[in-house]
């Protein structure tokens, strides 16, 4: 069955679009966390960040890219949180690719990127250093 975000994409559940073009879509998220809440999505439907194709990855972040300074202005915001929730242990609920821009305003109550995780861990030096090497080594290019 088609996410709820294909289906707005194919206009059988409303949205209040604000972009579009061939490969993603853009739309004010039904329960925005600040004014101008937005979601960019590919168009075609891919579970996590992951799975994404290069070139769709790359039209996806286009658009991130030139929608953030828009949604800023248009809501008279100074700056703006962009994130993904990647996978469900991470609070993705809807399993198609969605990045959030997030509107931020002085005094506005909310938190920076690293207040979403709970506590921190408690690593020393081999094991950073252990993670750093597995993920040099791992890499794609």
């Amino acid at each position: 069955m088609a996410s709820i975000f294909s289906q707005i994409v194919e206009g059988e559940i409303p949205a209040r679009v604000v972009y579009e073009d061939e490969t993603t879509f853009a739309f004010l998220d039904a329960n925005p966390l600040a004014p101008g809440h937005t979601l960019v999505i590919p168009k075609e439907e891919y579970e996590r960040l992951n799975d994404l194709p290069d070139e769709v990855a790359s039209d996806l972040y286009d658009t991130l890219h030139r929608l953030i300074p828009v949604v800023e202005d248009a809501v008279d915001a100074p700056a703006s949180n962009v994130a993904f929730n990647n996978g469900e242990a991470a609070g993705q609920e809807v399993p198609h690719v969605h990045g959030h821009i997030i509107p931020r305003f002085e005094d506005d109550g909310g938190n920076p990127i690293h207040a979403i995780a709970g506590s921190s861990p408690d690593l020393d030096d081999e094991e950073l250093d252990d993670i750093a090497e597995r993920i040099s080594a791992n890499h794609r290019t």
